[in-house]
């Protein structure tokens, strides 16, 4: 039974990294190519969830669930709220022209060839990894033993910028 399921583990896996990988990489395109900023934030969301796909066919479960809570749902949120508030505030329509577009072209080609390239030289070491049985209690392990230090500098950071925003949004609405 364990052999039935590490072989549709293993021939499942690809046919959906490329799907997620297509998906990720059109809507990408999308963010970058639409003029409506409100489809670009959509469409950015759609990244966000590929690559959290891609993180549970990596067997990064949390790194999949931190993705999807903090990318997808506070930040990709929190962008769609500033286009609503702001695009009536201002309701000025912005014409959007770019004249560059064959340079850009021209590099993006000039890069991407470059990068296969590159990976067409590299020798690959493609050993076996093996994971933890558990990688979020290694995870909760490390943070609290090797990386004390910079968690806690982390997590003041993070309070003091907590705290300033608290401070000018309240200064602001006085």
């Amino acid at each position: 039974m364990d052999f039935l399921t590490n072989f549709i583990d293993a021939v499942a896996s690809q046919p959906v990294f490329y799907l997620l990988s297509l998906a990720m990489i059109i809507s990408a395109l999308m963010v970058v190519t639409l003029r409506n900023i409100f489809h670009c934030a959509i469409f950015l969301i759609m990244t966000l969830f590929c690559v959290a796909g891609i993180y549970i066919l990596l067997n990064a479960e949390f790194l999949a669930a931190v993705q999807v809570l903090i990318y997808v749902g506070a930040v990709s949120v929190l962008m769609i709220f500033a286009i609503m508030l702001t695009s009536q505030l201002t309701s000025v329509k912005i014409q959007q022209t770019n004249e560059q577009v064959t340079a850009a072209g021209l590099i993006a080609i000039a890069f991407l060839g470059a990068s296969m390239y590159a990976m067409l030289r590299t020798k690959w070491n493609l050993g076996e990894v093996t994971l933890p049985e558990n990688n979020i209690m290694s995870l909760g392990k490390l943070l609290m033993t090797d990386f004390v230090l910079p968690f806690e500098v982390v997590s003041v950071l993070l309070l003091a910028a907590l705290i300033g925003a608290v401070v000018l949004a309240r200064r602001e609405s006085s």
